[in-house]
C-alpha cells in the first residue's frame, strides 16, 4: 500500500503487525502440536526423544530403534498428512467463499468432496486401482494413486462445472448454493451406494471403511508427497491472486472496473480447488467442514483481507485437523476414531449457526 506523503501511519503498522503476530504465533503452535502429536498414542514417547529422533541423532539402543520406526513410518506421515489435508481443504474453502461470494462455500458443502469420493470409489472398485483387504488397519491400499486421483478429479471437476453453471444462471446466493450442494451430495452418494450394491462382501466393507475420512490412511511417503505437492502449488497460486480475490469480494462490477477477468479467475480458482479436493479425498476419504469453519474463524481474528486471510486459513486448517487427529487417537484409546467424525461434530453446529445468522440478516 502506498501513501501520498511516503509515510506509513502508525495505526496501519499496528494493524499489520497484529495480523503477522497471529500468523507467526500459529506457526509456532503448529510446530508444537506436530511434536506433541508424534509423542502421544498407544506407545508414549517423551517430547525430548521425539526431537532427538527427528533431528537425526544416532540411534544406539533397541528401544531407540523401535521408537524411530514408530516415528518415521507411522506417526510422522500421519501428522504431516493431517497438516497437508487441513491446509488444502481450508485454502480451497476460503477461495471458494471468495470467488463465489458465498460464506457457505467449501468442498464439502458444495458436494465436491462427495463427487471425489464417488470417483475414487469407482476407480478402486471398477478400475481396480486399489487392493482390497479385510484387515482393520488397511481396508484399501491404493496401488495406482495417479489414476485414482485422476478419476476423482474428473468427478470433482464435473461437480465444479455444475456449481459454476448454477451460480451463473441463478446467482451464487447462500440458499441456492446450499441446495445445489445438497443435490450434488445426494447424487454422488447414491452413485457410491450403487457401486457398493454390486460389490462383494470384502469390497463393500473396504469401501465403507475407506469413505470415513482418516489421515492415518497415508501409509507411504509417495502419497504424502503427491498431496503436499498439489496443495503447495495451489496455495502459491491462490496467494499470487490475492489482490484479484480482494477485488471480487467488492463485487464483480468493481473487480471488472479494476481490470480483473472475473470469469477466468473464478473458473481457474474453482478448478484448482477441485484438484486439491480430489487429491485429498482420493487418499484420505471425505473429511467434512474443515474448509467451511476455518476461514470464518480466521476472519474473526484477522479480517477479510485475502493477503492475510489465505495464509491464516491455511495455517488454521492445518492446526485444526492435526488437533482433531490427535484427539481422535486419545478419546477412546487404544481404539482410533476416524478424524472425519470429530470434524463433523465441530462443523455441523457451525454450519447451522452460519445458516441462522444469514437468515437473521
Amino acid at each position: 500500500m502506498h501513501f501520498a506523503d511516503g509515510a506509513v501511519p502508525e495505526d496501519y503498522l499496528v494493524y499489520v503487525r497484529r495480523k503477522y503476530f497471529w500468523i507467526m504465533g500459529g506457526l509456532l503452535f503448529l510446530f508444537f502440536m506436530l511434536i506433541y502429536s508424534i509423542s502421544v498414542g498407544a506407545v508414549e514417547i517423551p517430547l525430548c526423544k521425539v526431537i532427538q529422533i527427528l533431528s537425526g541423532q544416532e540411534v544406539t539402543t533397541k528401544w531407540d530403534e523401535t521408537v524411530s520406526s514408530i516415528i518415521w513410518n507411522i506417526r510422522l506421515p500421519q501428522a504431516l498428512a493431517a497438516i497437508v489435508a487441513g491446509a488444502g481443504l481450508s485454502v480451497a474453502g476460503v477461495v471458494m467463499q471468495s470467488i463465489l461470494r458465498n460464506p457457505l462455500g467449501s468442498p464439502f458443502t458444495l458436494g465436491i468432496s462427495n463427487a471425489g469420493a464417488f470417483g475414487a470409489a469407482f476407480s478402486v472398485i471398477v478400475l481396480g486401482t486399489g487392493r482390497m483387504q479385510s484387515t482393520v488397519a488397511n481396508a484399501v491400499i491404493i496401488n495406482n494413486p495417479y489414476l485414482t486421483t485422476m478419476v476423482a478429479f474428473i468427478f470433482c471437476l464435473l461437480a465444479t462445472g455444475i456449481i459454476l453453471l448454477i451460480s451463473r444462471v441463478r446467482g451464487s446466493s447462500p440458499e441456492v448454493m446450499v441446495l445445489a450442494g445438497v443435490a450434488l451430495s445426494s447424487l454422488f452418494t447414491a452413485g457410491t451406494m450403487f457401486l457398493q450394491y454390486f460389490a462383494d462382501d470384502t469390497q463393500l466393507a473396504a469401501v465403507v471403511f475407506w469413505t470415513f475420512g482418516d489421515v492415518g490412511r497415508v501409509k507411504n511417503w509417495l502419497e504424502l508427497e503427491i498431496m503436499a505437492g498439489v496443495v503447495l502449488l495451489a496455495i502459491i497460486f491462490f496467494i499470487a491472486n490475492r489482490w484479484n480475490y480482494n477485488a471480487i469480494d467488492a463485487g464483480d462490477e468493481t473487480a471488472k472496473s479494476l481490470g480483473v477477468n472475473v470469469e477466468r479467475i473464478r473458473t481457474v480458482g474453482m478448478i484448482i480447488a477441485a484438484l486439491v479436493s480430489a487429491v485429498i479425498v482420493s487418499f484420505l476419504g471425505v473429511i467434512g467442514f474443515v474448509g467451511l469453519i476455518c476461514p470464518h474463524m480466521v476472519r474473526r481474528i484477522i479480517g477479510d483481507d485475502q493477503r492475510y486471510l489465505i495464509p491464516g486459513s491455511t495455517l488454521l486448517g492445518a492446526i485444526l485437523l492435526l488437533i482433531s487427529d490427535t484427539a481422535a487417537r486419545l478419546i477412546v484409546a487404544p481404539y482410533v476414531l476416524p478424524v472425519s467424525v470429530l470434524t463433523a461434530f465441530m462443523g455441523a453446529p457451525t454450519f447451522i449457526y452460519l445458516l441462522l445468522r444469514g437468515y437473521k440478516r
